[in-house]
């Protein structure tokens, strides 16, 4: 931008002089008319060549401001960069040590809050079951650990009308919320069996799957059987 109000002014100067020159010739000719069409000329050139200096100016001090400011921002740069290297090597450790116990205390922060986050939406989720669901869960716990009953089991007792007589919907639920080791509660019948009525293993086996038994997983029948003492 500073070449072009330069150009403009130099193109200003030449302007002004040749039309300067047109009009005292012109007035010295006697032509009065031409000679005034000059002046006209000539102070249109004056005019322009005063807002290329202007703004030749202008320019000039924008550029010299930026310049100053980017040396302003390289020195105080400078000033940083000396302050760090400068830094002792106990200022550095402190530092260090600090910023690592910032972290800690920020993770530590983050942590609980997504727990607490976890148990607001476990609760949530608890408070929106059914009663009847809840019942059910409760009664599926008890089966499990008081007569160390089978999945299947239980949720044939949960439904059956000589039993406790719930929805199929309240069932399920308890079957699918119950947290349990079966394999355990295998073994555990198991051993009953293998006290109380001196059977084989074979039978025991066939006892703990059979749909009119036990009702376990084959898996969880044969851990059983393999952990008999």
């Amino acid at each position: 931008m500073d070449n072009l109000f330069l150009i403009v002014f130099l193109l200003s100067v030449l302007a002004l002089v040749g039309f300067g020159v047109l009009s005292l010739i012109s007035f010295g000719k006697k032509d009065a008319l031409k000679g005034k069409k000059m002046l006209k000329y000539t102070g249109g050139s004056v005019l322009a060549l005063i807002i290329s200096f202007v703004g030749f100016g202008v320019t000039t001090d924008s550029v010299e401001k930026a310049e100053e400011d980017n040396t302003v921002a390289e020195v105080e740069a400078a000033k940083t960069e000396k302050v760090v290297v400068e830094e002792t090597e106990e200022e550095k450790a402190a530092r260090e040590a600090k910023e690592a116990e910032e972290k800690i205390v920020a993770e530590q922060k983050a942590k609980e809050e997504e727990e607490a986050k976890a148990k607001a939406e476990e609760k949530a989720k608890e408070e929106s079951v059914p009663r009847e669901y809840k019942s059910a869960l409760k009664k599926a716990e008890s089966y499990a650990k008081t007569m160390n009953m089978s999945k299947v089991g239980i949720y044939e007792q949960l439904v059956s009308e000589y039993g406790e007589n719930f929805p199929k919907e309240a069932a399920q639920y308890a079957i699918d919320n119950i947290k349990f080791d079966w394999k355990e509660n295998a073994l555990k019948k198991a051993e009953s069996y293998a006290e109380t009525m001196d059977m084989s293993d074979s039978a025991i086996y066939d006892q703990l799957i059979s749909e009119y038994g036990e009702k376990f997983t084959p898996a969880e029948a044969q851990y059983a059987i393999d952990n008999l003492k």
